[in-house]
C-alpha cells in the first residue's frame, strides 16, 4: 500500500509551503506581473541592506579622499539634512555624472592601463555629483527614498545618481531586481 502524502514521496517540505516557497522565489525573481518593486532581501521592509564598506560607499579611495575634503561637501552640502534639501540640490546643482569636474584632471602622457584611461588618474577636482551620490550615502536611504529617485521626473540627473547609489550600496545579486525594469529606458543625459 503506498502513501502518497509530500511527507513520503521524497519531498521534505509539505505542498502549501514547497507551494509558499515558489510564490516567493518567483516574486524575488521579478515574477508576478511585472512590478517595478525590487525583491527585499537582507533586511525585510523598507530599510535597505548595505553591502560592502559602511564607511567608503566602496567607493575609490582617491574619488571618497577628495569628495571628504571638498569645501562643496564639507559647507554647503554639510548644511543640507533631508532627503528632499539633496533632491533638490541635484535638481539644481548637476549637470554630469563623471567623477571628476570637467576640464580639472592632468592625464597628459598617461596611457594603457594607467589610472587616466581607467577614470581616477591623479585626481582633480571631485564633481558635484559624486559629493551629492556621498551625501545621500550618509542619509542611509530608505527602499522608498531609493525607489523615488530612480522614478522621478523632474531631472535624469536625480535618476542618473538614484541608479548610481543602488549600484555601489546594494548587493550584487539584487542588482537585476533594482534594474531590470528599466533596462528600455531612453531618458537622456550626459554623462
Amino acid at each position: 500500500m503506498a502513501n502518497n502524502s509530500p511527507a513520503l514521496t521524497g519531498n521534505s517540505q509539505p505542498q502549501h509551503q514547497a507551494a509558499a516557497a515558489a510564490a516567493q522565489q518567483q516574486q524575488q525573481c521579478g515574477g508576478g506581473g511585472g512590478a517595478t518593486k525590487p525583491a527585499v532581501s537582507g533586511k525585510q521592509g523598507n530599510v535597505l541592506p548595505l553591502w560592502g564598506n559602511e564607511k567608503t560607499m566602496n567607493l575609490n579611495p582617491m574619488i571618497l579622499t577628495n569628495i571628504l575634503s571638498s569645501p562643496y561637501f564639507k559647507v554647503q552640502l554639510y548644511e543640507l539634512k533631508t532627503y528632499h534639501e539633496v533632491v533638490d540640490e541635484i535638481y539644481f546643482k548637476v549637470t554630469h555624472v563623471e567623477p571628476w569636474e570637467k576640464g580639472s584632471r592632468k592625464t597628459a602622457g598617461q596611457t594603457g592601463m594607467c589610472g587616466g584611461v581607467r577614470g581616477v588618474g591623479t585626481g582633480g577636482i571631485v564633481s558635484t555629483a559624486f559629493c551629492l551620490l556621498y551625501k545621500l550615502f550618509t542619509l542611509k536611504l530608505t527602499r522608498k527614498q531609493v525607489m523615488g529617485l530612480i522614478t522621478h521626473t523632474d531631472s535624469p540627473y536625480i535618476r542618473a545618481l538614484g541608479f548610481m547609489y543602488i549600484r555601489y550600496t546594494q548587493p550584487p545579486t539584487d542588482l537585476w531586481d533594482w534594474f531590470e525594469s528599466f533596462l528600455d529606458d531612453e531618458e537622456f543625459f550626459t554623462l
